[in-house]
């Protein structure tokens, strides 16, 4: 009855208002919302407020549509566990132009369906123990919480691939609820039939013209005999596009419907793309200024799935060119090697940098695929040998202050012009471990990342020096989009023998910047001569915290805090620089453009900066990407 009553005025009020698309939504307002996300609802809806701007997109008021919306919220509700909630009025007030409308939506949500309790059948035996616990606590579907249709099809499906990731492709599961121990309760049921327990059987490959069937079959997690798992499948066609070269890569089970083979043929599918590619970029940061970018690649060069690339780059801060060849499959299956040459030139307030030279790099990825509630990070390991003829010239600020010049001396640069040049002949070996899935906007998760590297010595050439660097990321959801996100990095580098003479001035650390301490400048934030210009340090640490939530649309508010230093010594730790501030994200397809401004908590009292004192103590930094 009161359903009818509100159609019912509603269309007495309609009635009044003039249609043919005249009459634009200034506002969309609702009350009484509470238990779902306003931003959801109004996702659901067809009727939308109009832009705020004068030059955005205007949305009308149609009567059809408003009465069809009223429908759509009561819908809305029931999928979400509300079957009582009702629009109990709405208000549409005309301006005086009689040209725009402002409605106002009034909600009675009721009272929810809880989920009393989560019963398992049919999992014993196909599931281990553990596993089903953790199956348990990833399903999106909760006890206590209202009884949410979307997400209970999510639980079943996350629990189907539960079933088919441990050996039984032909798995189904249904869901079912009943009465619990009061009116507005339910207890649900994940029912599991796992069907017959199988194992892969042969592989057939088609739409393969230029690649050969061994780099397919090279790329896959798995082999026939072993248990079927879906996810090894999921890791197998990602690997296929890491390539590069194919535009569709499925793999499917070829098994007539109907039937449960215990041995299950594979059908991988491809279409290959053309081999050559060519990427342009342009963009704008508050460090590098305008840049551009320019990247041309060959992904099947003379076959088996060789990668040659050429890259070029232009900004205020580096610019160069450097070429790439990447040889999968050796020395062994698992391994790959690449092979980089580059001349490239470093602008930075520090220094100047010219690197001509090659580096070699042989790396081995560890990941393994397992059952979807198992699944480990991915670790990869990297072993390189750079070989690279460095020529590099301090700032001039650096060179007409005398209270540096002892230093410049020792460095064994030029005292009349701060150059220096050498040969730097080192073996890196990096360590990575990560567990998230999009690096670009990261939100659960995190990254642990260690580099080595010995130069000189045994490697001959004109340094010698011994750097430990370790980085972590964590990334923690709270809710569907705010984040926390964490970030801790330290090194040191140590000399073997003179400290002066045998670290170049180039590898010594500077903090600050757009991905540092943003209340400082790039290489602001270091050790300092005694006129208080920055002069870099061989130990650093330094941390971040920031925390990320959605304001509008794509655009999303963070606060954050940094804090580190650099000193003067290996292995020497101080008193820490501090920054705190606002920012601004706006999500796009190529990443988050970003905007902070730090203010500096502690700042340097005598901080030189190109060449003059420094009374500023914020920094505003714009860029494309986190800041980690």
């Amino acid at each position: 009855m009161c359903g009818a009553v509100v159609i019912l005025c509603m269309c007495v009020v309609l009635s009044g208002c003039r249609e043919d698309q005249t009459i634009a939504v200034h506002s969309l307002k609702f009350t009484g919302v509470r238990a779902v996300k306003e931003s959801q609802l109004r996702g659901a809806l067809a009727t939308t407020a109009s832009s705020w701007l004068p030059w955005g997109a205007k949305h009308y008021f149609t009567r059809q549509q408003f009465e069809a919306d009223l429908k759509r919220i009561v819908a809305f509700y029931q999928d979400r566990g509300f079957p009582d909630a009702r629009v109990r009025s709405f208000d549409v007030k005309l301006n005086k132009k009689q040209d725009e409308a402002d409605i106002t939506v009034n909600i009675d949500e009721g009272q929810p369906i809880i989920v009393q309790d989560i019963q398992y059948e049919g999992f014993t035996g196909a599931v281990p123990p553990a596993h089903l616990n953790s199956l348990k606590q990833r399903l999106p579907l909760k006890a206590g919480q209202p009884l949410d249709r979307a997400l209970a099809q999510a639980s079943r499906e996350s629990a189907l691939d539960e079933l088919k990731d441990h050996g039984y492709p032909y798995a189904s599961v249904r869901l079912t609820d009943q009465p619990g121990s009061s009116e507005k309760s339910r207890i649900v049921t994940i029912n599991a039939a796992p069907g017959t327990l199988a194992r892969y059987g042969p592989i057939s490959i088609s739409g393969n013209a230029t690649v050969s069937d061994k780099v397919v079959t090279r790329q896959l997690t798995y082999r026939p005999g072993q248990r079927y798992r879906l996810s090894q499948i999921e890791q197998s066609q990602r690997k296929l596009y890491e390539l590069e070269i194919f535009q569709f890569a499925n793999i499917s089970s070829d098994v007539p419907e109907g039937q449960q083979p215990e041995i299950v043929p594979t059908k991988i599918t491809l279409t290959e793309g053309k081999p050559r590619k060519v990427n342009f970029g342009i963009g704008y940061g508050s460090e590098e200024k305008a840049r551009a970018s320019i990247d041309w690649r060959h992904v099947n060069f003379f076959g088996g799935a060789r990668t040659m690339q050429f890259q070029g780059q232009w900004s205020s801060l580096d610019r160069g060119i450097r070429a790439n060849f990447k040889q999968p499959a050796f020395p062994l299956p698992k391994y790959g090697l690449t092979a980089t040459a580059q001349l490239w030139h470093n602008d930075e307030p520090a220094y100047t940098l010219d690197t001509r030279g090659a580096v070699l790099t042989i790396e081995r990825p560890l990941a393994k695929s397992g059952p979807s509630s198992q699944r480990n990070p991915t670790t990869t390991l990297l072993l390189s040998y750079t070989n690279q003829y460095e020529t590099y010239q301090i700032a001039n600020e650096a060179l007409q202050d005398l209270s540096f010049r002892p230093t410049l001396i020792a460095l064994g640069l030029d005292p009349r012009t701060g150059q220096g040049r050498g040969l730097l002949s080192s073996i890196d070996f990096d360590a990575r471990r990560g567990t998230v899935e999009n690096e670009v906007n990261a939100r659960t998760g995190y990254i642990a990342s260690l580099h080595l590297e010995q130069a000189g010595k045994e490697l001959q050439g004109d340094f010698n020096y011994w750097e430990t660097t370790l980085e972590g990321r964590y990334y923690i959801a709270l809710g569907r989009q705010t984040v926390i996100a964490l970030r801790a990095r330290g090194g040191s580098i140590d000399p073997w023998g003179d400290l002066e003479s045998n670290i170049p001035f180039f590898k010594r650390y500077f903090l600050g910047g757009a991905t540092s301490l943003r209340g400082w400048g790039r290489y602001e934030v270091a050790p300092q001569s005694g006129s208080g210009l920055p002069i870099g340090g061989h130990t650093q640490f330094e941390s971040s915290a920031e925390f990320r939530t959605p304001v509008w649309g794509n655009l999303s508010a963070v606060a954050f805090v940094d804090a580190g230093n650099a000193w003067t010594g290996a292995w020497q730790f101080g008193g820490l620089k501090y920054d705190a501030g606002p920012g601004l994200r706006y999500n796009t397809p190529i990443g988050p453009i970003r905007v902070d401004l730090g203010f500096q908590l502690n700042p340097y009292p005598n901080l030189l900066v190109n060449g003059k004192p420094e009374a500023r103590h914020f920094r505003v930094h714009f860029s494309i990407g986190q800041a980690f």
